[in-house]
């Protein structure tokens, strides 16, 4: 059977993964044992996607990024280049910690800036938005727009990337899609 995905000739592909169709893999990039690539993911040169690791659809990830095991991208997902996930909270070298993987789920639509860092456990919500360079030490909420080192929650994010500004009742409209969100109890969700 012939593959329905693309993968340069310098990357390395191991048994067992699971790789659907129009996947792109590029340069020097390294698909481990039982990861999942959902259909249209395009993965960047140089990138490491580790043991169990699940890509949704359409998930795209720059240059030089490591996902390591214990990290689930939605649908939909940004990962910019050098950006870090972690999977252990208090790695040391001689200390085997395999069996202390922690949990990462970036929901659908998310984006990730370059050189940003994940924790390991710590969810990032629908729609957020984390900006370059921004070091993610909590949960993230659904449509928030996160800054810094460590990372704060400077205002919340459109599903087309814009920062929203909501008036006195809560309410907001993204420039480019023209799609309404409501502020509501510190949660932004999308109207109709």
């Amino acid at each position: 059977m012939e593959k329905e995905y693309f993968a340069h000739e310098t990357a390395v592909i191991d048994e067992g993964c699971s790789i659907a169709k129009g996947v792109k893999i590029w340069h020097f990039s390294h698909i481990m044992s039982n990861c999942t690539l959902g259909e249209g993911c395009n993965i960047g040169q140089n990138v490491v996607v580790s043991p169990g690791v699940v890509l949704g659809r359409n998930v795209k990830v720059q240059n030089n990024v490591s996902i390591y095991t214990g990290v689930i991208c939605e649908d939909d997902v940004f990962l910019g280049p050098s950006m870090v996930f972690t999977n252990v909270i208090n790695p040391r070298s001689a200390v085997n910690r395999k069996s202390e993987y922690a949990r990462t789920v970036v929901k659908k639509g998310a984006s990730i800036g370059a050189n940003a860092t994940i924790v390991c456990g710590h969810d990032i919500g629908e729609f957020a938005f984390i900006g370059a360079g921004a070091v993610v030490t909590k949960d993230v909420p659904a449509y928030a727009l996160l800054v810094g080192n460590p990372a704060r929650q400077t205002g919340w994010m459109s599903e087309y990337g814009h920062k929203l500004k909501f008036d006195a009742d809560g309410l907001a409209v993204c420039p480019e899609s023209g799609e309404q969100y409501r502020l509501a109890n510190g949660r932004v969700s999308k109207i109709g």
